[in-house]
């Protein structure tokens, strides 16, 4: 919780996000969903609070939640056929979501250079960080089993 929650403090999307979501696959991993989804809540917060994510932009902050949370569930219930099948599908579901949700809320956007940065921040940068995450999380739960943890 810790890292994801210290992550958005890098102000620099290409790292903070691939450790956020990596975050997010390994809590669901060994937590459940629930936990997934409580985490998923708090890297926005933080990262609207800490100039990370503009403040004209707070509005997405919900469809943020939203995203990770339906990450979330997608990777939880397709882990279970395969982990790369889970990651792979979450990612592209929150990237979806995220990027469809956000061409609305950013029409509604009146700094129109704001508006360019959080249509390039919320299209294909949120499927790239997720799946790293997902690879993050591979590597790191492949350790983590290897010395005899659940």
């Amino acid at each position: 919780m810790g890292i994801s929650i210290i992550a958005p403090l890098f102000h620099f999307q290409p790292i903070t996000g691939p450790i956020v979501n990596a975050c997010l696959f390994i809590a669901t991993a060994i937590l459940g969903v629930q936990a997934g989804i409580m985490l998923g809540l708090l890297p926005s917060l933080v990262a609207l609070s800490a100039g990370t994510l503009p403040t004209p932009l707070a509005p997405m902050v919900p469809f943020i939640m939203a995203s990770n949370a339906i990450m979330v569930v997608a990777f939880a219930f397709f882990k279970e056929r395969h982990f790369a099948v889970g990651v792979i599908w979450a990612s592209v579901l929150k990237f979806s979501f995220l990027f469809s949700t956000s061409y609305i809320v950013i029409h509604l956007i009146s700094q129109k250079p704001i508006a360019q940065k959080a249509a390039t921040m919320m299209s294909w940068p949120q499927l790239t960080t997720a799946l790293m995450g997902g690879l993050l999380a591979f590597i790191f739960l492949h350790f983590y089993k290897k010395n005899g943890n659940h």
